[in-house]
């Protein structure tokens, strides 16, 4: 095979998350700060720096409330949850063949919980960075590395697959073989393209045969 390692970004890649995303950021926006904001400023930086970052674009004096607000209206729409079409079956296939497997995210692990919590994925995984367990974040390679020495991997033995911008940055800032899927619904594949991952695939026997 050629990655034995395989690493995943959640939102947007293993899970469907981006509807529930857009409309927290859109409710902080508007009740924290009183107005409507482009989906696009929105949605720019999510999957990158973090969730506090985000808002800092946002109105850098009001991080905080626009955090709390955000997580209060997301986390429970994690019941709505549902996994990207045709993952269970990719890492089923994956695992299959002997790869490790891991996920490596811009959430903080206690959100990642949240979200294993309605969709029994974590068992295909070995591996889970969030984005407590580091000091930089993507695109910054350090996330992929922490993973990668957790698994006791080299980065040439390893592949990243993500949706957005930050995804592809971080794994060819790390060495790794960078995936860029577009079913996510947050970035645009012409942002993807930009970036000149490995390969970019738009359904999971794509990216089977990528891998």
């Amino acid at each position: 095979m050629r990655y034995p390692v395989v690493l995943f970004d959640l939102d947007g890649t293993v899970i469907d998350s981006g509807s529930i995303i857009l409309a927290s950021m859109r409710h902080a926006a508007k009740t924290v700060l009183g107005r409507d904001v482009p989906d696009a400023q929105l949605v720019a930086a999510v999957g990158g720096p973090g969730l506090v970052e985000q808002m800092r674009l946002l109105d850098a004096d009001r991080v905080d409330e626009l955090v709390a607000c955000y997580r209060e209206h997301n986390e429970p729409l994690h019941s709505e949850l549902a996994e990207c079409a045709g993952m269970t079956d990719a890492l089923t296939i994956l695992k299959g063949e002997g790869r490790r497997l891991g996920i490596v995210t811009a959430k903080r692990r206690a959100t990642v919980d949240i979200a294993f919590r309605y969709l029994p994925l974590e068992a295909f995984f070995e591996v889970v960075v969030g984005s407590d367990d580091t000091e930089r974040h993507k695109p910054d390679p350090e996330p992929l590395l922490y993973a990668l020495e957790s698994l006791g991997a080299s980065a040439d033995s390893a592949a990243y697959v993500g949706d957005s911008p930050f995804d592809v940055r971080a794994a060819k800032a790390a060495g790794v073989h960078a995936v860029a899927v577009t079913w996510g619904g947050i970035h645009r594949r012409e942002l993807l393209e930009a970036e000149e991952p490995d390969a970019i695939v738009s359904d999971t026997e794509s990216l089977l045969a990528a891998l």
